[in-house]
């Protein structure tokens, strides 16, 4: 294992090799979702500067992404010394040995560069793949190119954003990001390859503090997802259901999608998530969504809606293993017994969403896991027991859009993202229509 050349001005003192070692004591118990043990950590930690917070932060989720082969050239160490010297050569394996300040290293420079110079030729397969045994197994039996899609979600994710095309276009985004302003320098912007409102941002600035945020111009949010709300290309005016809206992100592109028109009910089983979405709801512009928390699929709200719906998305509850490259720790938290667990829940979403669809109407199953447990095989077996709805093929939804996904004829006819192909989050989807009297 190489270690990296330093970036330019990187110095890692002590205070963050520390700080690093009592997240990492935290993170890899895996009692929570990392994002908000992280925000614990720093919260309780206010020696830390903003740059140092960011770079413990990043080592952290380094730490997460490479954890199999982290534990592998560890296997030897001291326990009492174990958090200390992960933090060390995390940050060394980011940053290279060099811009560890000597005090930091505490005479444990032989142990870090010995741990540098390991080699995983000879690790197991799962390691190499920095993955648990269970999840290399079911990806290779699914994907000839299992190497390729794991390796690349083992790397750090790009930050996209959706523009709000009710307030701005792309453009004019395009341009703002890449000139200077008195918040920040110009930045390196693209227009993604295949949504037509998405750009993306190789780093992570502090967007929130942007004008262009504030004033709802823009949102963030994975080209991928953006893509799934494309799928169900809904119609100024129609009904439209939002089954599982959590915060909102798919939700919102609706909104604009319809230009405001119609309706939206957006539903989801926690208040405290779809709570999320007032603030963004605010900035958007929208007048037509309706937020609302339910029960479960068969709450009164939902049942009045039978029959009635032109549109429903089922953005299902899933294992994740689509968004490894930003929750790292999702690999190490869930297990198989989880997968099969969740295939239940989607099952019954699927089931008591479909009631809502008018016939002729559509919905779009989607899910943010790259397993076809929780994909393919879930909605063949929702046909199989529902012959009233028929499976239609995504592609030619979207190239009335003029969008044209990459391999999609691999994967017709279903939406199948994956970031080793096309370099956003892992996603799928399944166009399901009521069939006609």
């Amino acid at each position: 294992m190489n270690a990296p050349a330093p970036l330019p001005g990187t110095r890692v003192t002590s205070q963050v090799v520390d700080s690093l070692a009592a997240l990492l004591a935290q993170l890899l118990r895996f009692a929570a979702p990392a994002d908000a043990v992280m925000s614990r950590h720093f919260r309780a930690d206010r020696q830390l500067g903003s740059r140092d917070r960011s770079l413990v932060a990043e080592a952290a989720f380094d730490a997460l992404r490479r954890l199999a082969s982290l534990r592998w050239i560890m296997q030897t160490a001291d326990p009492l010394r174990a958090p200390h010297l992960a933090a060390l050569i995390v940050l060394a394996r980011q940053h290279g040995i060099q811009a560890l300040a000597p005090r930091a290293l505490r005479g444990n420079q032989r142990a870090v560069q010995g741990a540098l110079q390991i080699s995983l030729r000879h690790a197991p397969i799962h390691v190499q793949a920095e993955v648990p045994p269970w999840l290399l197994r079911m990806v290779s039996e699914q994907y000839a190119d299992a190497r390729e899609l794991l390796a690349a979600l083992a790397q750090p994710a790009p930050l996209d954003l959706r523009v709000n095309t009710l307030k701005t276009d792309r453009s004019a985004v395009l341009a703002e990001l890449r000139s200077a302003t008195r918040l920040h320098a110009p930045l390196q912007a693209d227009a993604t390859r295949f949504g037509p409102d998405a750009i993306r941002l190789p780093e992570k600035p502090a967007l929130t503090r942007w004008p262009l945020y504030q004033d709802g111009l823009v949102e963030v949010q994975d080209e991928g997802s953006q893509l799934v709300a494309r799928l169900l290309a809904p119609r100024r005016g129609q009904m439209v259901v939002d089954f599982c809206a959590g915060a909102g992100g798919k939700t919102l592109a609706l909104g604009a999608l319809m230009r405001s028109t119609g309706r939206i009910y957006a539903f989801d089983t926690h208040a405290r998530r779809l709570a999320g979405l007032g603030p963004r709801l605010a900035r958007s512009g929208l007048s037509n969504v309706y937020p609302a928390a339910i029960a479960n699929e068969n709450d009164p709200r939902v049942k009045r809606l039978a029959g009635k719906i032109d549109r429903v998305l089922v953005d299902a509850p899933c294992s994740g293993t689509g968004t490894l490259r930003r929750n790292p720790d999702l690999k190490w938290r869930i297990d198989e017994g989880e997968v099969a667990r969740l295939q239940g829940v989607q099952l019954a979403l699927l089931k008591g969403a479909a009631r809502l669809l008018k016939p002729g109407a559509r919905l779009v199953y989607s899910t943010c896991s790259v397993l076809a447990q929780e994909n393919q095989t879930l909605v063949q077996r929702f046909i199989d027991e529902q012959p009233q709805f028929a499976l239609l093929d995504a592609a030619p939804i979207l190239a009335v859009q003029d969008i044209v996904v990459d391999s999609a004829e691999r994967f017709a006819p279903w939406l199948v993202l994956l970031p080793h192909l096309h370099g956003c989050d892992g996603f799928f989807a399944a166009v399901l229509e009521r069939k006609s009297p």
